[in-house]
């Protein structure tokens, strides 16, 4: 899942990393779709725009040490 994505980024990133460094970025389909200042910005809008699990949010920074991956779930604990 996401393995595209994720690959597109990897295979770019220094070239991403030089435009877009700290920023967060929307990818879908082996391109950036849109760049945002917080990984919150990002996820609400790419909500609101595309459905889940058809696009990567990944912190553009260098170095492999950026390759995480996180997950996150809609439980809400009361």
């Amino acid at each position: 899942m996401l393995e595209k994505e994720f690959k597109y980024y990897k295979e770019h990133q220094d070239e991403l990393v030089a435009r877009y460094k700290g920023k967060f970025l929307i990818i879908q389909d082996e391109r950036v779709i849109a760049v945002y200042d917080t990984e919150m910005e990002a996820y609400s809008e790419a909500k609101k725009k595309f459905e889940s699990g058809t696009f990567l949010i990944q912190q553009c920074l260098p170095g492999k040490n950026s390759y995480t991956q996180t997950f996150h779930s809609r439980v809400a604990f009361k």
